[in-house]
């Protein structure tokens, strides 16, 4: 398995597991140019973030996103994993596994404070992954309104 940074030329193959992910965890279609907008955006703009993918014989199998948050509390950086999206064939083979020891080598040289996520509720297969990986529930939920 090989972990890389996503370039623009992985963008569609992004864009479509992210439309794969909204619907399979959530049950939200998503309209895949508005989401191919966006991941284009984000692979323009270090500042905005990063996606890793994992590739197995060339082929994309998993991908991860992070963006950043700044905590005054911590005079750290804040990474939010996101977008996390295996392709069926390759789920519970370690991929995800891969692709969060990859992320956790790399916010340790760069110092920072937390590797945070958040997760639907009802997508308990996740939920175990993430335990298993040494995460843990925190007190906070989140709130949020459209603009």
């Amino acid at each position: 398995m090989r972990i890389r940074n996503a370039g623009l030329e992985d963008a569609e193959t992004v864009a479509r597991f992210n439309v794969l992910l909204a619907k399979e965890s959530e049950g939200e279609e998503l309209e895949y140019r508005t989401v191919l907008k966006g991941v284009r955006t984000l692979l323009l703009d270090e500042r905005k973030g990063f996606y890793l993918v994992a590739l197995e014989k060339g082929e994309i199998v998993g991908q991860v996103m992070v963006t950043y948050e700044w905590s005054d509390w911590r005079n750290r950086n804040i990474w939010w994993i996101q977008s996390v999206y295996v392709t069926k064939p390759w789920r519970r083979r370690g991929v995800f596994r891969d692709l969060f020891e990859e992320l956790w080598v790399r916010a340790a040289k760069e110092g920072v404070g937390l590797l945070r996520l958040y997760v639907h509720g009802a997508n308990r297969r996740a939920l175990e992954v993430y335990r298993r990986l040494g995460m843990e529930k925190t007190p906070y939920s989140v709130h949020q309104m459209g603009l």
